[in-house]
Formats: structure tokens, sequence, C-alpha cells
């Protein structure tokens, strides 16, 4: 059995159409179809739990250390303990 992975759009009528490779011979084939359920997004509730990311709502809430862009020892990079 071989397999090809083709992306392709299903369209409003729930058809798909696609052209197979010239390698491709006729016979009788099984097809499985793939897709991404669609995505729910919730809208941000006013007491500020659960809901839509909004920018700026961490604003304050992380810290950064001084020698954040300091170069890394050596023994970091070789996986020894400090």
């Amino acid at each position: 059995m071989q397999a090809i992975e083709i992306e392709t759009e299903i369209d409003e009528s729930r058809e798909i159409h696609i052209k197979l490779p010239p390698q491709v011979q006729a016979r009788q084939a099984r097809v499985v179809v793939m897709y991404d359920e669609p995505v729910e997004v919730k809208e941000a509730k006013a007491d500020g739990k659960i809901g839509r990311r909004q920018f700026g709502q961490f604003l304050g809430q992380v810290q950064m250390s001084e020698d954040f862009d300091a170069p890394l020892s050596e023994a970091f990079w070789l996986g020894e303990q400090e």
C-alpha cells in the first residue's frame, strides 16, 4: 500500500476536488479526510477570569533578571551542575 498527502479545500457543498499525480494508476483507493475543528473563541469576561487574552493583561506581573542577556556559562552548555 502506498500513501500520498495532498492539501485541498472543502468547498461550501462539502466536496473535495483533487488531481492525483501521474504516477498514481487507476485502481481502488481508500480516502481519509483529516480536518481541523473550528476553534471557538471565548470572549473576555467582566471579572477577568478565563476568556480571550488581551494585550497588556499581565503588565507588571513578569520580571526579568538583570543578567538576562549575559552569556551562559560553559557548565550550562556541558550539562554540568554549578
